[in-house]
């Protein structure tokens, strides 16, 4: 059924709603960046010390949410979220395995009569992750997830003239993206910097004659992907308020890189045209020190194919700002 809605008190609601979850489950843990050297010992002891310190890797690689706005989209818009809650499903030091849930929508508030939110994006996935090496400093590690797109709506997603139905017309998609992650931890005096860099490929069932893909998506959609980012996270040691002899590290300033090349063919589009197969982001996150799990962001990118379902023809590049929350904007003990 389409549905809107049809005010900004509305749709911050919704955000607060679907918020609820990172935000409760963010207070509640602390992650401990007490990350013992490369340990020579291979004993049980020895492997949970490393398991638990790819752990607190993992959570600090996790996707945060937004909510803020976008300027120069071709639909103009009042509010945008990003609303990725997650939920940790295995986080052991008996493993090296670390199962995560998100929950993840994508809303946009347009500037229009009503103001409403068309077609959210829907997107649920599971991510498996496996270490690779036993050093917390040099960290590689591979990720596994299922994630299906979709924005709810039940009405054809074609025309009959053929074009797409952006106004009420149905999106869907189920894709697998592996990715391999190498990283490297540098602690310094009154900083920890840690660096990730990531590349990884996702292929859409609907390749293999449109399984799981909404009619009309095939040759124009792409299936198949490549997709990197690079990561520089810098904590800061910041003194205790109440007790002056201790102190903690606590995420402080974020820099953000992300790609997506579509490898596949699609609207007769030929391999090095960049502004219908290449999207890219570039963010800045600074933290101040009486936030906890909650940064402010700014940033830009283009999109050569639109990420937000049936919006999926439009090409732009944009700029953003707002704040961003999740599990990996913590307070690090020492």
């Amino acid at each position: 059924m389409y549905k809107t809605v049809t005010c900004r008190f509305n749709f911050f609601l919704l955000l607060m709603a679907l918020l609820i979850p990172v935000l409760s489950y963010g207070n509640a843990v602390a992650i401990d960046t007490g990350i013992v050297k490369p340990v020579a010992d291979t004993g049980k002891i020895a492997t949970r010390i490393i398991n638990r310190d790819f752990n607190d890797i993992y959570v600090q690689n996790l996707k945060p949410a937004f909510f803020g706005q976008e300027l120069f989209q071709p639909l103009k818009t009042l509010l945008v979220g990003d609303v990725n809650a997650h939920f940790v499903l295995l986080n052991t030091s008996k493993s090296r395995f670390f199962f995560d849930v998100s929950a993840r929508v994508k809303l946009r508030l347009l500037k229009a009569y009503g103001e409403p939110v068309k077609s959210p994006s829907y997107m649920p996935s599971g991510n498996l992750y496996y270490r690779l090496n036993r050093d917390a400093y040099h960290p590689q590690f591979l990720q596994l997830s299922y994630t299906h797109h979709s924005n709810g709506i039940r009405g054809p997603t074609l025309r009959p003239d053929g074009s797409f139905n952006r106004d009420s017309g149905k999106f869907s998609t189920d894709f697998y993206s592996l990715n391999y992650t190498i990283g490297k931890r540098t602690d310094k005096p009154n900083t920890i910097d840690n660096q990730y860099g990531t590349l990884g490929i996702e292929v859409h069932k609907g390749i293999f004659n449109g399984a799981g893909a909404a009619v009309g998506l095939p040759g124009h959609y792409g299936f198949v992907r490549v997709n990197g980012g690079y990561m520089l996270n810098i904590a800061k040691r910041y003194r205790d308020d109440i007790n002056p002899d201790k102190s903690a590290f606590k995420n402080w300033q974020r820099i953000q890189f992300d790609f997506t090349y579509i490898a596949d063919r699609y609207n007769g589009y030929n391999a090095l045209n960049l502004k219908k197969r290449f999207n890219a982001s570039l963010k800045y996150y600074y933290q101040f020190p009486f936030m906890q799990n909650v940064s402010f962001v700014v940033g830009g990118g283009y999109r050569g194919q639109d990420d937000y379902n049936i919006y999926f023809q439009d090409s732009y590049a944009y700029m953003q700002f707002g704040i961003a929350s999740g599990l990996n904007f913590l307070f690090h003990k020492n």
